[in-house]
């Protein structure tokens, strides 16, 4: 199966070099093959897009309505990462999908604290839009320990 390319925008490189996509579901689909793992990151239920998805339940500029689903459907994310091409939405492309991807960055072994700045640099400079996103994205490891 042919992954990601690291050069097509949107595609993150994890520090394992799994690579991950993540967009906006408000711009076209980019051209290429399509994901064949998707975790969608919204307020309400989204359509059937013909590949194999996770609904995120998360409003904008808040934070997952069920953080220990969202470890468990970001860790499946990784996991799947290694030979599927994932992807990572939300609405904008920008505040969910950053929080999601520093999220997986950590996951990866990106330390908590500096994970904002690897998806900043890597994926979007403007990705996770809020405070309590970056302090979601500061303690997600913490939650992931302690089972939070």
């Amino acid at each position: 199966m042919n992954l990601w390319d690291a050069r097509e925008k949107g595609v993150l490189s994890l520090p394992s070099g799994r690579l991950v996509r993540g967009r906006g579901l408000s711009h076209p689909m980019p051209s290429g093959h399509p994901p064949t793992f998707g975790i969608y990151l919204l307020g309400s239920e989204p359509p059937e897009f013909g590949w194999e998805s996770r609904w995120l339940r998360w409003p904008d500029f808040r934070l997952p309505a069920d953080p220990a689903y969202a470890r468990e459907v970001l860790g499946e994310a990784l996991a799947r990462a290694g030979g599927e091409r994932v992807e990572l939405a939300c609405y904008g492309g920008r505040g969910r999908t950053g929080t999601a991807l520093a999220c997986l960055a950590v996951l990866d072994g990106v330390p908590a604290a500096e994970a904002v700045a690897y998806v900043r640099e890597h994926y979007h400079p403007k990705a996770v839009e809020t405070p309590w996103q970056r302090r979601f994205v500061r303690h997600f490891n913490d939650q992931v320990k302690h089972g939070h």
